[in-house]
């Protein structure tokens, strides 16, 4: 581990419902980077409580890197990241990776995330994920109808996926932009950070990572809802693309204006 960006980088990790994927997830991002957050956004299956001797001074199992903030209802993955970054930013941590709390992200790959991190400060570390055979046709299909038009907002800026949450992110940006709008809380969240993050100047650097869908026998559970997921997503493009032709009419505006006269030539009289 890196001492000193690990005193400014944390694994932040919102979980609602995660079951018996909770534990062991948290348990392999500890084993590769410390400290871990994790944010229960309102869960309401008791996984929390698997975390209980981790968090216990005198259990074995302690884990003095492990963080775990409760919020007492459900809220939304970007809504308990938010919370996770507005404390992190308060402790004074600088980045935050993002994995998801149900087993499909690599904690391994911790480490190199972080290192990328610490290389190019000023970007957003993002996984482009590695389907193995398993991973649902449906899901894979629409991910691509998504990065498509991620691509279209953000004038082709190089973002590999739009929608893979396991990524690192500069906090001071991406929190003067979630706090500025009411968006952004829910499965929204990880397509529009990325989009405005490009808009504010953060650029991507992308790094393949493979992910997992797990069976309900292996733990895994999903709370994608296909109508409404989509729905949600649908409305969030509308505003995204509003906000990819305002900008394109300012580029074009400036490009018919041309550059202005040069430092000390004389102008028009």
């Amino acid at each position: 581990m890196d001492v000193a960006s690990s005193r400014v980088r944390l694994v932040l990790i919102p979980s609602f419902n995660s079951g018996v994927q909770l534990l062991p997830t948290v348990q392999q991002a500890l084993a590769a980077w410390q400290p871990v957050w994790v944010v229960i956004d309102g869960s309401t299956d008791g996984s929390v409580r698997t975390l209980d001797r981790l968090l216990d001074p005198s259990d074995p199992m302690f884990q003095p890197g492990l963080k775990v903030i409760e919020l007492p209802d459900n809220r939304g993955k970007g809504a308990a990241i938010l919370v996770g970054m507005i404390e992190a930013a308060h402790a004074g941590y600088t980045h935050v990776l993002t994995m998801d709390a149900d087993g499909q992200h690599p904690a391994d790959l911790i480490p190199a995330f972080m290192a990328a991190s610490a290389t190019s400060p000023g970007a957003m570390i993002l996984g482009k994920p590695v389907f193995d055979a398993d991973a649902p046709k449906l899901r894979v299909r629409g991910r691509r109808v998504c990065n498509w038009w991620v691509d279209l907002e953000t004038f082709h800026a190089g973002i590999g996926d739009s929608l893979f949450g396991f990524r690192v992110y500069p906090i001071a940006p991406l929190l003067q932009i979630m706090l500025g709008r009411r968006w952004m809380r829910r499965f929204d969240f990880d397509a529009e950070a990325v989009v405005r993050l490009c808009w504010h100047g953060v650029m991507p650097v992308n790094i393949d990572a493979p992910v997992r869908y797990l069976s309900a026998e292996e733990g895994g559970v999903s709370h994608f809802n296909y109508l409404r997921d989509n729905l949600l997503l649908t409305g969030m493009h509308t505003r995204l693309l509003f906000g990819f032709l305002v900008r394109l009419l300012l580029r074009r505006s400036r490009i018919s204006r041309g550059p202005g006269p040069a430092a000390g030539s004389p102008g028009r009289r």
